[in-house]
C-alpha cells in the first residue's frame, strides 16, 4: 500500500472510534513515515495546479491523525521543560543543505520543510505541514503556521504572522509564491494567496474579508493578491459612515495593489535624480 492509501485507511479507522490508547506500533510507524515524507517535502498540504492552488486532504488527515492517534509526553527543549503529542524536528539536515537556524528560540515542529540556503532566525516558529522554500528568509518572531506554503527566496519581515489551517480539511492554507517580500507585521490569514514577486508593505492584513483594489487591471479580488505587485494598507470610507452615532465619517482598511515593475522605477529615477 501507498503511504496515501495507509493515511486513507487510518483516517476511516479513527473515524470509527480508532483512539490513542487503541493505536499500535504499526499504525504510529505509518504516522512516522508521514512526518519523515512532509520533512523531505516528497508530499504537502497543498500545491499548485495550473493556476490554482488545491489542499491535499489526505495530507492534512495525516497532520490530524498524527494529534489524534499520540499520547501528550513530557518533553524537553534545551532547558525548557513542555508536553506535546510531537517532538521537534531534528535539523541536523539543515546544515548539510546550507541553512541556518539560529539559537535562542528557533522553533520547528516535526513535520515541517525546509529547503536549502533558508534562513530561520530566532525567535521563529515554523509549525507542522509547513513547507518553507529554497533561499527563504523567517525573520525574529515570524510565525510560520500549520500547513502554509512558503515559496523559494520569499523574504519574510520580523513580527510577521503567516496563519495556519488544518481544518476543514478541504480548506486550502495561505500560499505565499516565489519571490515575495513581505514588509515588517504583515499578517496573512485565512487562506490568502500573495501572488509571486509581489513586494507588501510593513503592516499590511492580507486576508479575504479585506478587499484588494488592484489598479493595474482596475478591479476588486478578495483572498488574493495578483503577481507582481506592491501592496500596501489605505482606508476607504465605511457604510456605516452615516451612522447618526458616528460623527465625521468611519473608515475601513483596504488594500492597495500597483504594479511592481512601475514602483521600481519610479525609485530607480529618483536615486538617478538624486546622483545628477
Amino acid at each position: 500500500m501507498s503511504l496515501q492509501s495507509d493515511i486513507a485507511d487510518l483516517w476511516a479507522r479513527k473515524q470509527e472510534g480508532l483512539t490513542a490508547a487503541d493505536a499500535t506500533d504499526d499504525h504510529l510507524a505509518t504516522l512516522e513515515d508521514f512526518l519523515a515524507a512532509l520533512e523531505a517535502g516528497e508530499v504537502r498540504a497543498a500545491e499548485k495546479s495550473g493556476d490554482e492552488w488545491e489542499a491535499n486532504e489526505w495530507v492534512k488527515q495525516g497532520i490530524l491523525l498524527n494529534f489524534g492517534l499520540r499520547e501528550t509526553e513530557a518533553r524537553e527543549y534545551g532547558d525548557v521543560a513542555y508536553h506535546d503529542v510531537l517532538p521537534l524536528r531534528e535539523t541536523a539536515d539543515l546544515a548539510e543543505r546550507g541553512t541556518r537556524n539560529t539559537p535562542d528560540g528557533t522553533v520547528i515542529r516535526r513535520g515541517a520543510y525546509v529547503g536549502s540556503d533558508a534562513i530561520l532566525m530566532s525567535p521563529a516558529f515554523v509549525n507542522i505541514g509547513a513547507h518553507v522554500g529554497d533561499g527563504t528568509l523567517v525573520d525574529s518572531c515570524d510565525t510560520v503556521g500549520s500547513c502554509a506554503q512558503i515559496g523559494d527566496d520569499v523574504k519574510l519581515g520580523a513580527n510577521t504572522l503567516i496563519g495556519g489551517v488544518l481544518e476543514p480539511v478541504e480548506d486550502a492554507p495561505v500560499i505565499v509564491e516565489d519571490g515575495v517580500s513581505l514588509g515588517a507585521g504583515c499578517r496573512v490569514t485565512s487562506g490568502f494567496v500573495v501572488g509571486e514577486n509581489s513586494v507588501v508593505g510593513e503592516n499590511t492584513l492580507l486576508t479575504p474579508r479585506i478587499p484588494v483594489y488592484d489598479l493595474v487591471e482596475e478591479e476588486v479580488l478578495y483572498g488574493e493578491l495578483p503577481p507582481e505587485r506592491r501592496a500596501f494598507t489605505r482606508f476607504v470610507e465605511s457604510s456605516v459612515s452615516d451612522h447618526d452615532l458616528i460623527d465625521g465619517g468611519a473608515y475601513k482598511p483596504a488594500v492597495v495593489a500597483t504594479s511592481v515593475e512601475e514602483e521600481t522605477l519610479e525609485a530607480t529615477e529618483r536615486e538617478d535624480a538624486l546622483r545628477e
